[in-house]
């Protein structure tokens, strides 16, 4: 491992001295929480007889004393998500497992799981992101009952592994392990998807035909195979030492996956205040980790919608992280995976190549990483370089992992990355901050400047395009996409749209104070724009015509409007009433009238937590 990169080590200090006060605070409530001793001893027996009586015999017997750890499992199964419908047989598998160590194991609740590839461009969406802070306090709820020694997580999905994450940090006197489900086997090509997405969208394909090759994709269960949130969440898990050694990326109902399965609920029992090797997770996510977690997202090209995230997990743990901190990491971080929408590549196929173990070990012997961290497996990130097998008897074994990437066109090892940095841009200007992710963006693409046109809804891009409206370089304008507005919906459904009219040979762009997928690709896209138009940001001052400029090489994005004309605009609003009810929104009020800025991560606790 050689020596950390300098500007690597100057952000890490940098967040450091920003969280001192909010970190230690934060490490002086779990420390009061950890030293009152286990805490089912607290419990009266009244209290005590209502966590255990459902349990057999042998679960009471060991739940009565306070020798033996007994392990939560806090749940986001479901059988509609094709990625968390595995997770039905794991309480199983962990009881079971648990039992063999002379632990037991409950399921302490349930979190909700919704699926933003089945309510994009619907009213769900303007749910979606709330979600993470639903599931954040879903979890606060089910670990409530105070019956735990340490906590497993089964989440996979975009908003999901976040919202666990904050719930997790709340308790984070317990230790923690995450619990992937895998993804599902490779369908079809990503790049025929894509071919037949964009016919579609030129009415040059049926329904059916879009159906069939939605199908053939999205096929069987486990995760989406693309590398939007999802796979970006397991990758960021696994890089923060929060997953068991290489169990991101193994696919679901396999001896395999059951290994791991089994493995988390020993190595939960084994990481407990009761045992010689107490890991509570609150200290194992540090600066160090969050540090490395924002590396790994530069180094493959992952989700934009982590911009937010990974704020908001910071946050939950006294640590202050801002957008600039993402801009220095960028320019010193390459770009060593292609998977799609980066590149056709699926996550499979990434995994196969070397994948996440690949992956640490190139950029740990860069100077690119944090290797001195804690991790759920033990001390330092080496102990991720490994490849997982099963042993004679069926059980999880390591081998040290392969030095050469297995396919270059994949995974790239880091003396001839993708790119030199990492593809994530920080936009100032007079139109506020925002962010690019310019990995897949085509070189000549990434400086755009053009006239606007501007749109509060989604649908009203796709009606423009269809009346030949959009047929030359534009910048479209999304407005009122914000937490404040309308929850922050992603606005996947522009992609196909947008990239039409890229591959007509016109120059355009995105500009919105909403999100995009985490599958965006390569139309160039100026997102999380904040302050958001619904809270008076300056996209509110925009208007039909005016030349906007975006440019991700100067990390610039301006109105080209004389700054005295500007300033004196009128503030438009946005009669924003058909978003607010409907389809559950009515009762998520509170969650847009408390949402930060996307800046700090949209959180509906923005004022509560850091």
């Amino acid at each position: 491992m050689s020596k950390l990169n300098p500007i690597i080590a100057e952000v890490t200090e940098r967040i450091r001295e920003r969280s001192r006060a909010s970190r230690a605070a934060y490490l002086a409530r779990i420390d009061a929480a950890a030293g009152r001793g286990p805490h089912r001893a607290r419990l009266s027996c009244g209290n005590l007889a209502h966590g255990f009586a459902a349990c057999g015999p042998a679960d009471k017997d060991a739940l009565r004393g306070t020798a033996s750890p007994n392990i939560g499992i806090v749940t986001a199964y479901n059988d509609m998500l094709s990625a968390h419908q595995p997770f039905e047989r794991f309480p199983f598998l962990i009881k079971n497992a648990a039992r063999g160590v002379g632990a037991t194991a409950q399921v302490a609740g349930g979190v909700p799981a919704m699926c933003d590839g089945v309510t994009q461009g619907r009213e769900g969406m303007e749910l979606s992101l709330f979600s993470r802070d639903v599931i954040a306090l879903s979890t606060a709820v089910a670990l409530s009952h105070d019956m735990f020694d340490a906590a497993l997580y089964l989440g996979i999905c975009d908003k999901i592994v976040p919202g666990l994450m904050i719930g997790a940090l709340s308790f984070g006197h317990l230790p923690a392990i995450f619990v992937p489900g895998g993804p599902m086997p490779s369908g079809i090509p990503n790049d025929e998807k894509s071919r037949v997405r964009q016919r579609y969208a030129e009415g040059k394909a049926t329904r059916e035909e879009l159906l069939e090759a939605e199908a053939a994709s999205y096929h069987a269960p486990g995760t989406c195979t693309f590398y939007g949130t999802a796979n970006s969440n397991q990758m960021l898990m696994e890089i923060m030492g929060l997953h068991l050694p290489g169990a991101s990326f193994v696919n679901p109902n396999t001896p395999l996956r059951d290994a791991f399965t089994a493995e988390a609920a020993r190595r939960a029992a084994a990481i407990t205040a009761l045992g010689d090797d107490y890991r509570p997770i609150g200290r194992i996510v540090d600066e160090r980790a969050i540090v490395n977690g924002v590396i790994g997202l530069h180094a493959t090209g992952g989700s934009t919608n982590h911009l937010l995230h990974i704020i908001a997990i910071a946050a939950a743990a006294g640590i202050v992280l801002r957008l600039e901190d993402f801009d220095a990491l960028s320019s010193v971080v390459p770009l060593l995976a292609r998977v799609y929408p980066n590149g056709s590549a699926d996550v499979n196929h990434f995994h196969a190549a070397g994948g996440i173990a690949f992956l640490i070990g190139e950029l740990l012997d860069a100077g690119l990483l944090h290797g001195d961290v804690e991790t759920v497996a033990g001390p330092g990130l080496a102990r991720y370089r490994v490849e997982a097998r099963l042993d004679e008897a069926g059980g999880l074994a390591y081998a040290p992992a392969a030095v050469v990437s297995a396919d270059t066109a994949v995974l790239r090892p880091a003396a001839d990355p993708f790119r030199r940095d990492g593809g994530l841009r920080v936009l100032r200007g007079n139109l506020g901050t925002g962010a690019i992710k310019i990995s897949a963006v085509p070189d000549d693409r990434q400086l755009i400047e053009a006239p606007c046109r501007i749109f509060s809804e989604q649908v009203e891009v796709k009606q423009a395009f269809e009346r030949g409206e959009l047929d030359r370089d534009v910048i479209v304008v999304v407005r009122f996409q914000g937490p404040q507005a309308n929850g922050m919906p992603e606005l996947h459904q522009l992609t196909p749209t947008l990239g039409v009219l890229q591959k007509r040979g016109h120059r355009v762009a995105l500009v919105t104070d909403g999100r995009m997928s985490g599958a965006s690709g390569q139309v160039p896209a100026a997102i999380h724009v904040s302050p958001e138009a619904a809270d008076g940001g300056p996209l509110a001052r925009l208007r039909d015509g005016d030349v906007v400029r975006l440019d991700a090489g100067a990390g610039t994005l301006e109105a080209l409007v004389d700054a005295e004309t500007f300033a004196a605009r009128e503030i438009v609003s946005a009669d924003l009433a058909a978003h607010h009810s409907g389809m559950g929104r009515e009762l998520f009020d509170l969650f847009r009238r408390a949402a930060g800025p996307a800046t700090r991560g949209a959180s509906a606790f923005d004022a509560t937590i850091v």
